[in-house]
């Protein structure tokens, strides 16, 4: 089945996997790909299914949406083709299931790597299994969640309050490592924020993201 693959500053957030003749996209909750972004219209635009084929249509949104840089109104989807609404990039995928940008693909929270020529980082050597690190878990340290564990059994876990703050913790092959994926403040990493590149975790660092102070942890 087709795919959308949603991503942000490189880090994939989500995947929709395409089965609906109609399949809306925008920033209200009410839309099957609901982007919490000022800078996507509430009803923002539609795919119609068609058979085998995709078309993307813009809703007189107040952005635009663009394929692969150009704005469009109405238009059929090529297999790699990507959407970008404001800084969001969506990448189609079609049935093969292949091309997948960057190094990995999320599906229901899970990740599974690939490769690809065009990443904006340098593609790893690695095969395309993920490498298991260890067990890492994330404790909550303060708030109404105080004691809970959760532990990144994922490729990625997002963390943090849609809307004002989120966060990505991604299993790598050499290890965990957190990146900034959308809100004003940015989540801090024993007191110290982070940058524009994602951020190395070790055991016993304290993460504080809207609000709430977290632990990681890695055996």
């Amino acid at each position: 089945m087709p795919k959308m693959i949603v991503s942000i500053d490189g880090i994939v957030i989500k995947e929709v996997t395409l089965t609906k003749d109609r399949t809306t996209l925008g920033r209200r909750p009410y839309n099957d790909i609901v982007i919490d972004n000022l800078a996507v219209s509430g009803e923002h635009a539609v795919l119609q299914l068609v058979g085998s084929e995709v078309y993307l249509e813009d809703l007189n949104s107040t952005n635009g949406t663009y394929i692969n840089g150009k704005a469009v109104k109405k238009q059929l989807l090529q297999n790699d083709d990507v959407v970008e609404i404001g800084k969001y990039r969506i990448k189609f995928l079609g049935d093969t299931g292949f091309g997948y940008e960057k190094t990995m693909v999320i599906k229901s929270g899970a990740i599974a790597a690939t490769h690809s020529a065009s990443a904006s980082r340098p593609a790893s050597s690695e095969p395309s299994l993920v490498v298991p690190v260890g067990n890492a878990a994330i404790k909550v340290l303060s708030g109404v969640a105080t004691g809970r564990e959760v532990a990144l059994v994922k490729v990625v876990t997002t963390i943090g309050k849609p809307g004002i703050a989120i966060a990505a913790i991604t299993k790598r092959p050499n290890g965990f490592v957190i990146a900034h994926v959308e809100g004003l403040n940015k989540p801090l990493v024993n007191g110290v924020a982070l940058g524009a590149e994602a951020a190395p975790l070790k055991d016993g660092d304290v993460i504080e993201l809207a609000g709430t102070q977290m632990q990681f942890l890695h055996q």
